[in-house]
């Protein structure tokens, strides 16, 4: 029974059929309920309105008779009609309760309860209503036989023609009496059984049938395909991915087995691909390039792969801090212990004894392993071997020690500067030296900062294309200015872009250079003397003849003619202003310059430089000869210094025209000359100063431009013209050579370049010394 009863509980075809059955049953035992009620009442309601009907006719029958108060016709009318079967009582009542009226002779003039004739609807009510309803008149009993009765109460109301008539009753009085009509049921109740029994019947019939078609129905399309299946799945369950369920195709069983076979198949692939899945990652667990154990709460190692295996060699039952490190009770900060007590993942870095006996540093995180219900049951433990980088970071430590010291000790201020911002990142000692800040203010500015507002656009493009600058003006602490050369080169640093800038402080050289260059200027004037002093002796001249004879004709009291004394007085005034323009001239050479470089016309130059030797040149019988292009472009350059190159280099040309007269013992001839040659050869402008002197010897060709390097006779030249020629000539990004000429002497060739465009003035340094 137990058995039976575990089969019922968890048996699909027993709870199909459970429920289906009762949902047949309950269906169709409603169904007959409802049709027998539906069926009953009908049959009720039409007897009820029949009754009515008669009670009505009966009514209308004896309202003849009662109107001429024939007694004896009304009670012949009632059992007239009393004799159909299924009447069993006809009566009339007054309003006391009465019987006046009946088939029955021994109930005339019975007092009855009006409460049991249904006649207490009216007499509740006074007066009674005049309409009352059907279902108010009706009664249902049973009879003595123990049959049902019905009865239908039908008032006999009081109308006009009864009181006009008989005079019996008053006009007021409303209802005279009742007339009471009881109808047998018990035909009808056997013709209710009779069909009562045959839904009932039908029902049963019907469910009996139903059920055992379900039954065997579930049975064959339910029950044997269900078998088929779970014997199927159980064999899926077993391994056999491939086997066979046959359970038809038409409909949708069918269709199930025909998936369940297609989902063993997919399991089949799906566990051969786990399989070779579990395999890859069994692989990538044993040959990961890094440490992994698995440890219980324990700490005892579970499993590891092949690399901790071989760096530490770990014994079976082993714990983590034995295996890893030696140790004989947990670390005191486990990583394992706070993944199991959190649950998440813990990363550090640690030291150990690997087998070799040598010390070995590695990073680790831990992860933790959970079971299907979120516990967590192990820890997994990842290390990476960082020891080669361990060595290398002490290594790389050591050589930044190392190089930072060389940074610091470079004689020259260095700075590292970001490449967009021109933030300093970086300094050494020498530039906190020379710029006069601490290390850290330098380090909270910018390097433009050092420049002169005016150069400092154009000074940071140069710098960010790594370009070498000479003689730049930089603003230091307490508002000096110091003049550097500056060395740029891009490279980087901690992973940007930067420039490494290298200082070469050249205000002292620069000083020097200024105080040698006014030194030659005033040898340049000492040898210019005899020229200059003939060059203003002229002027005086003109002054002295042209004031003395005014003054004797004054002493005289002679009057000059007008005419006269404006000649005069113009030719004193025109040679003063020769004598202050050359006077003007001598100071403007002599005088030191800043070095600013500014548009400049070449000619004008040349021009401006042989006002002052004309003269001097023709005293001494030497010829200039000039071959100008008149259509020179412009060059960046400092006029007055070139102007010192320019008299430097004439001064040169003269004393070797006249140190080759000295030596051949001859006169000034026609053939002794300078030519000045200006034009213009692959987009730069040249300068050629020729002379016929006696020449440059091969062997000193090389030594021309070096400082205190001279050819003269000593006394006769201090060596530092040339040198400073040349360095005036580099300022201007021009270059100058020496060549022996065709016929002897010496051609000295200058060139600048053409700057492209217009462009502005540049200041590369403003120094006074």
């Amino acid at each position: 029974m137990s058995n039976f009863t575990q089969y019922l509980r968890h048996s699909l075809v027993s709870k199909l059929i459970i429920i289906v059955g009762l949902t047949v049953i309950l269906s169709i035992s409603a169904w007959a309920y409802f049709n027998i009620n539906n069926i009953r009442t009908q049959i009720i309601k039409n007897l009820i309105a029949s009754t009515d009907r008669l009670a009505n006719s009966i009514k209308l029958g004896t309202h003849y008779a009662m109107m001429l108060n024939s007694r004896d016709d009304i009670t012949q009318i009632i059992n007239n009609i009393a004799t159909q079967p299924e009447i069993e009582n006809i009566r009339i009542y007054n309003k006391e309760g009465k019987i006046k009226f009946t088939n029955q002779e021994d109930e005339i003039d019975k007092m009855v309860d009006i409460k049991e004739v249904a006649c207490d609807i009216c007499h509740k009510q006074d007066p009674p209503p005049d309409q009352i309803g059907l279902q108010q008149r009706t009664r249902f009993f049973r009879s003595e036989k123990g049959h049902r009765l019905l009865g239908i109460v039908q008032p006999i109301c009081n109308e006009p023609g009864c009181a006009t008539e008989c005079h019996f009753h008053p006009e007021h009085q409303q209802i005279l009496g009742s007339l009471d009509v009881v109808v047998s049921l018990e035909q009808q109740d056997r013709q209710m059984s009779k069909i009562e029994k045959g839904i009932i019947s039908l029902a049963l019939s019907t469910i009996l049938i139903i059920s055992v078609i379900l039954f065997f129905s579930i049975l064959q399309f339910v029950k044997k395909p269900i078998i088929k299946l779970i014997e199927g799945t159980r064999k899926i369950a077993e391994g056999k991915y491939d086997e066979d369920i046959d359970i038809g195709n038409d409909y949708e069983i069918g269709l199930l087995g025909t998936a369940i076979k297609k989902m063993g198949a997919q399991i089949g692939l799906n566990q051969a691909e786990l399989k070779k899945q579990k395999n890859e990652y069994q692989s990538l667990f044993d040959t990961a390039p890094c440490m992994i154990t698995v440890q219980d709460k324990n700490y005892r190692l579970l499993r590891w792969n092949k690399v901790f295996k071989d760096r530490f060699d770990p014994k079976p039952g082993s714990c983590c801090y034995y295996a890893y490190k030696g140790l004989e009770e947990k670390c005191p900060d486990c990583p394992v212990e706070k993944t199991f007590l959190d649950g998440k993942s813990h990363y550090g870095e640690a030291e150990g004894m690997a087998k070799d006996g040598e010390k070995n540093h590695w990073i680790f995180i831990t992860s933790p392993v959970t079971d299907t219900e979120g516990n967590v049951v192990a820890a997994m433990e990842m290390s990476i071997d960082i020891t080669p980088r361990r060595r290398l970071e002490k290594e790389l430590k050591r050589s930044e020690e190392k190089y930072h010291a060389i940074f610091n000790n470079i004689s020259n201020p260095v700075f590292v500067v970001d490449i967009q911002t021109f933030a300093i990142l970086d300094c050494n000692i020498k530039a906190v030296e020379v710029y006069g800040y601490s290390r850290s203010i330098l380090l909270n500015k910018l390097f433009s900062e050092f420049f002169v507002e005016s150069q400092a656009a154009e000074l940071v493009k140069k710098m960010r294309s790594g370009r070498e600058i000479n003689k730049v003006k930089h603003l230091v602490q307490n508002n000096r200015f110091i003049y550097v050369d500056m060395w740029v080169s891009p490279s980087n640093y901690s992973g940007q872009k930067v420039l490494l800038v290298t200082i070469n402080d050249i205000t002292q050289r620069l000083e020097t250079e200024q105080h040698l260059m006014h030194a030659s200027k005033m040898a340049t004037l000492g040898e210019m003397s005899t020229g200059i002093a003939h060059e203003l002796n002229q002027p005086l001249s003109v002054i002295k003849s042209s004031s003395s004879f005014c003054m004797k004709k004054m002493r005289k009291n002679e009057i000059i003619e007008k005419e006269i004394f404006n000649k005069l007085i113009s030719k004193i005034d025109s040679n003063v202003d020769r004598a202050e323009k050359i006077i003007h001239h001598m100071r403007q050479f002599a005088r030191k310059t800043e070095i600013k470089l500014v548009r400049t016309n070449i000619n004008k130059v040349l021009q401006r430089t042989f006002e002052m030797f004309n003269q001097q040149l023709k005293i001494h019988g030497i010829d200039v000869i000039w071959d100008k292009n008149d259509a020179l472009p412009e060059i960046q350059a400092n006029p007055d210094r070139l102007e010192q190159v320019f008299i430097n280099l004439v001064m040169n040309a003269k004393d070797a025209i006249e140190e080759k007269w000295e030596k051949q013992g001859t006169r000034p001839g026609d053939t002794d000359k300078i030519t000045i040659i200006t034009k213009i050869r692959d987009n730069r402008v040249v300068i050629e100063i020729r002379d016929t002197g006696i020449g440059i010897q091969k062997e000193a060709a090389d030594k021309l431009f070096e400082p205190f390097f001279t050819t003269k006779e000593v006394g006769k030249g201090t060596g530092l013209g040339l040198s400073i020629s040349y360095g005036i000539i580099k300022e201007c990004s021009g270059t100058i050579q020496a060549e022996p000429g065709k016929n002897k002497g010496a051609v000295f060739i200058i060139s600048f370049p053409v700057p492209d465009g217009d462009g502005d003035d540049i200041v590369y340094e403003s120094h006074k010394s």
